[in-house]
């Protein structure tokens, strides 16, 4: 079932707990990279071309320094042409050719994309939407990851693959499935309704419990058997609220299911390989703290817009909530793309040196492993467009030329390899709530939590200020100061564990509209936000957002004369806190916009409002200041520094020259230019969109 596969949907807490994959034992499954040093290739698609070009390929992965490459993604219509029937002489070609190489391999278990035979054989695999609508192939992840005719024939593959290449000497992981979710996250059909109503069985034990965590009561919905449940297809208007929150619980369940039963297989045929799957950043529809304590190495596909100027906190800010979901340990950049991709819009190229710098930036907050989509690029297919290390134009261009130079000078971080991120500031992040708060008929049904996230961290990010992501499950006893910029929905027992992180030393920063509603999306009795009222020493009166352009003025020893608030207001009563801000204008002058309040040993603030940028940053600097943490380095907001034990990572986010003055007496390890100036300075240059590495030996950066 499921339920079972995806962790017991009885457990009725909203995330799981230690991100440490405990299922490890005594084996080491880890990145295979102290033989290796860096992990450096891409997806490589062998079966796209002729033998007369793997010999290329391959020999231009010898000059490029590329030791890893991930093979068989959507390979499973060719290696299984007809049921049972396998045609495995390619990938045996393959395979030997990259073992004499020295290259090792990704292994997909080539799950990702069922062959049409599959499909057309049992159409009732397919998935369906809310609308009803039936996915049909011809693109990929056509299939209902609660199918169980999708299940077996997979699992069949992954043991027939498991059994001819387990001892291959190239195999030097798993990669289950692909992109879990990316296109399927939910399926409506009626396979998925009878699973869901198991999933619901185990989660409440009986209809009853269902009835009232569901609030049935409301608009006649009461049922009287798990039988008359069904997934929240398209009704006459909005559907059930934790009914939708529990369907979404239970479809990311359904797709750990998937991967945790292709993974048995791996593990009882291969005990020594490690196995993992591509996460895809902050992507809504998958818990991963419940899916990443089963990768043996936590891997991600990072797309950042070279057209956004945020393209670099944004994936910074996901290399942290990587990071994190390891529980620290090194984690794997498993694709980027080396210019432009194909599927926006349109689709901007990335300047010379951001694919560089990207990738630095990326082994700077943890990642031991920098792989590429796609190694050449395609001459057929909906992604030809998309760049690749061997682009259309050949070897002879920039982009294979940057390759190859960033393989060579990965090779000469070898020493940063295994080495940690150490952090005392940290983001909470709740997938339920995540669900919960982006429902409609909301007071601000536009409130959008990765945009929130986004502003939070960029103050942080441009501070130097070094940040992991935890559960409110997770250890958070191992920080100073938490931030949660909006934790709409709070269970109890976590509630709880933040109240006792204050009372014993914390700091808590809290962002508006949390703490509202319990983990069954309930209004708990009294003022809000009950989850937090004593802590924070207030009480929420009413919910008020602004209209659309509206802002209003604050004052008070936080904001100063020049402080603002926009889209968000609550009407805040005292119960102990002081005040940090207040409305200067608008229809709440006079009230409290932010608090403080001492609990125990520790101090807890309340942001009641959107506030603009300078402001929350005052705010975030005085919590992390506060509780005695020390940025990196003062470098320019433009600059993004990270460290990984006694190695500093540099990197410009800006298309224009910088310079940044360093402590102590570093030693540059690749990039950039490090020069004495005037008064005994050093000073770090460099240039737009550059990046590097300086070994700052065991001092601390001022």
């Amino acid at each position: 079932m499921g339920a079972a596969a995806g962790g017991s949907a009885g457990d009725r807490s909203s995330s799981a707990g230690s991100n440490r994959g405990a299922h490890r034992g005594a084996l080491d499954r880890s990145l295979p990279t102290a033989r290796r040093g860096i992990l450096y290739g891409g997806d490589w698609n062998p079966e796209q071309w002729g033998p007369e070009v793997w010999d290329e390929d391959i020999a231009l992965m010898r000059r490029a320094q590329v030791n890893l490459v991930t093979v068989g993604v959507f390979s499973w219509a060719l290696l299984e042409p007809a049921p049972g029937v396998h045609s495995w002489a390619w990938l045996d070609d393959v395979l030997d050719r990259l073992a004499r190489a020295g290259i090792a391999a990704d292994l997909a278990t080539a799950t990702a994309s069922p062959p049409a035979w599959l499909s057309r054989a049992h159409p009732e695999m397919l998935p369906v939407t809310r609308e009803g609508a039936t996915l049909w192939p011809g693109a990929r992840q056509h299939y209902c990851p609660s199918s169980p005719v999708y299940r077996e024939a997979a699992l069949t593959l992954v043991e027939a693959l498991a059994r001819r290449y387990g001892d291959h000497p190239a195999l030097e992981m798993w990669h289950v499935g692909n992109e879990y979710g990316c296109h399927v996250a939910a399926c409506y059909c009626d396979v998925s309704a009878a699973r869901f109503r198991a999933w619901l069985a185990d989660r409440y034990g009986d209809v009853a419990a269902l009835n009232q965590a569901w609030g049935t009561a409301f608009w006649s919905q009461a049922y009287h058997s798990f039988d008359e449940i069904l997934p929240p297809r398209l009704a006459p208007t909005l559907s059930n609220p934790t009914q939708v929150l529990d369907f979404a619980r239970f479809s990311s369940d359904e797709l750990l299911g998937c991967y945790l039963a292709e993974r048995q297989v791996l593990e009882s045929l291969t005990p020594t390989v490690p196995v993992t799957t591509n996460f895809m950043g902050l992507f809504r529809p998958v818990d991963y703290w419940r899916f990443a304590p089963h990768v043996d190495i936590v891997a991600d596909d990072s797309y950042p817009d070279p057209a956004d100027p945020l393209a670099y906190v944004r994936a910074a800010m996901v290399g942290d909530l990587m990071r994190s979901l390891g529980d620290g340990a090194p984690w794997m950049l498993m694709e980027q793309a080396p210019s432009a991709v194909n599927w926006r819009p349109r689709n901007a190229r990335k300047p010379p040196g951001m694919m560089r710098s990207l990738s630095l930036q990326a082994v700077g907050r943890g990642a031991d492993g920098i792989c590429f989509f796609q190694w050449r690029a395609a001459r057929a297919g909906a992604e030809k467009f998309h760049s690749a290390m061997v682009p259309h134009a050949g070897a002879a261009s920039r982009t294979f030329e940057e390759v190859t130079a960033l393989g060579e000078e990965l090779g000469r971080l070898r020493e940063v390899v295994g080495t940690s991120v150490d952090a005392s500031v940290a983001i909470l992040l709740d997938w339920s709530s995540w669900w919960a708060l982006e429902q409609p008929s909301h007071p601000d049904s536009t409130l959008e939590l990765r945009a929130i996230l986004e502003s939070w961290y960029e103050p942080l990010y441009r501070s130097h200020v070094p940040v992991d992501f935890v559960s409110p499950a997770g250890p958070l006893g191992r920080y100073r100061v938490l931030l949660a910029p909006n934790l709409y929905l709070v269970a109890a027992e976590h509630a709880k564990r933040l109240a006792d992180f204050v009372a014993t030393g914390g700091t808590l920063v809290v962002g508006p509209f949390s703490g509202i509603v319990d983990q069954d999306d309930h209004v708990p009795a009294g003022p809000y936000p009950a989850a937090f009222r004593e802590v924070l020493g207030l009480e929420v009166e009413e919910l008020a957002p602004l209209a659309d352009g509206e802002v209003v003025a604050l004052t008070g020893p936080l904001a100063g004369s020049a402080g603002s608030a926009s889209g968000w207001q609550e009407v805040i009563h005292l119960r102990g806190a002081e005040v940090l801000a207040r409305y200067a204008t608008g229809p709440l002058v006079g009230m409290p916009a932010v608090t403080t309040r001492s609990w125990g040993t520790g101090q807890a603030l309340y942001v009641g409002c959107g506030l603009d940028a300078p402001t929350l940053e005052a705010v975030l600097a005085r919590a992390w200041q506060g509780a005695g943490v020390r940025p990196l380095a003062e470098a320019p907001g433009s600059v993004g520094v990270s460290r990984r034990g006694r190695f500093c990572f540099y990197v410009n986010t800006d298309a224009a020259p910088v310079e940044v003055e360093l402590a102590g007496s570093p030693t540059l390890v690749t990039g950039g230019e490090l020069e004495e100036a005037a008064g005994g300075r050093v000073v770090l240059r460099l240039p737009g969109h550059g990046a590097a590495v300086v070994d700052a030996g065991g001092g601390e950066q001022s």
